[in-house]
């Protein structure tokens, strides 16, 4: 494995088993599993962004998933830092998690609305970082809170989340995964649920924030129109299986798969002048 390789998943496979009615069940009719990941290979070098793009139930969601280690593979390994992480468990796979962060879709769901924007930020360290004390992991959280650009951080960090905005509340949630300096962050459709006003933002924020920390990403989208702002390399998934990969650039200009080409020709046209 290189050794700018921070991460490489080989030939994962994820299939679930499909619910049947009575009648299906005598009859034998339709299939027993989905196959929600089925055969899935791919690379991340340290520092850069693999975007994963397909439509709803193309399997992107599970790939990350299994990649954080959330739901273990039925076949198929995961190697991060040149370690087989695809069995890890107690110690290790806590060590393992404070290299892994996820950032997930909804903003207003991925926050705790009982709890201050300190004690969400800090979640992260209380859990895994058993030698700082209690004011060291305040100042981590106002360090975080200012690296994402949530000034002035004192006054944020005693803040409710349905005192935020949208984008505010996706800054906490990146100042979440980043407190704890990973070497990986999975971002989940991170953009889709925010203004259009506020995307650029937040992508411009990521993309500075990966160059600041030498941080890689999965960017996980069904929007080809803001993979370009945030990806190195492009993997199309349908129906469990990545059918195209490469750089980003060749990717959309020239893509040879007819799925790619069907979901680039639905990526909307800006308005003329």
């Amino acid at each position: 494995m290189p050794l700018d390789v921070l991460l490489e998943a080989r030939n994962l496979r994820k299939y679930f088993p499909v619910k049947k009615s009575f009648r299906q069940l005598l009859q034998k009719s339709g299939p027993d599993f989905v196959k929600a990941v089925d055969d899935v290979s791919f690379t991340l070098k340290m520092g850069k962004v693999l975007v994963l793009a397909g439509e709803s139930g193309s399997g992107k969601t599970t790939v990350a998933r299994l990649v954080m280690r959330a739901t273990d593979p039925d076949s198929g390994s995961i190697i991060f830092e040149g370690k087989d992480v695809t069995h890890y468990a107690g110690s290790q796979l806590k060590e393992f998690r404070t290299a892994v962060h996820m950032i997930y879709q909804d903003p207003y769901a991925s926050l705790n609305p009982r709890m201050k924007i300190m004690d969400i930020v800090r979640e992260p360290l209380d859990i895994h970082d058993k030698t700082s004390s209690k004011e060291q992991k305040a100042e981590k959280v106002l360090s975080a809170l200012r690296d994402v650009r949530l000034e002035p951080a004192e006054e944020i960090a005693g803040r409710f989340p349905h005192m935020l905005s949208g984008g505010q509340r996706q800054r906490v949630a990146i100042a979440r995964a980043l407190v704890l300096r990973p070497r990986l962050i999975v971002a989940d459709e991170p953009v889709s649920m925010l203004d259009v006003s506020v995307r650029g933002e937040i992508l411009e924020l990521m993309q500075s924030l990966k160059e600041r920390f030498n941080i890689s990403y999965i960017y996980i989208t069904h929007d080809l129109s803001t993979a370009r702002y945030v990806g190195d390399i492009l993997a199309i998934m349908n129906t469990g299986k990545i059918v195209e990969v490469g750089p980003i650039d060749r990717v959309l200009s020239d893509p040879y798969h007819p799925y790619t080409k069907a979901l680039i020709g639905a990526i909307p046209e800006p308005p003329s002048v």
